[in-house]
């Protein structure tokens, strides 16, 4: 399995409607992926902005590009992220889990 990892900073006067965006958008075009094996939005208050991160599993890289295309650590944005997003990161992470 691999974890894929997506970190972006919002406003705190615009997280709220950001994150339900990424509720109600942007993970169920995750989970609508082929070998998507969970997608999950994390988020928490630093300062003056809200941290958020998309922590996603999938079932291989192949399912991973499915998703994001090639190459596949370029992040994707939705229409509505440069309204949102201090800064719009070009790339994500990716782990190989291990799992028992």
């Amino acid at each position: 399995m691999i974890a894929r990892l997506w970190t972006g900073r919002v406003p705190n006067d615009k997280a709220s409607a950001y994150l339900k965006l990424m509720h109600d958008v942007a993970i169920p075009d995750y989970r609508s992926v082929s070998g998507n094996q969970g997608a999950w939005c994390l988020h928490r208050v630093d300062g003056e902005h809200t941290v958020v991160s998309m922590l996603t599993f999938w079932i291989d890289y192949a399912a991973i590009e499915r998703f994001a295309g090639t190459p596949i650590d370029t992040a994707k944005y939705y229409d509505f992220d440069p309204d949102f997003l201090v800064e719009m990161t070009p790339r994500v992470e990716h782990y190989e889990v291990i799992s028992s």
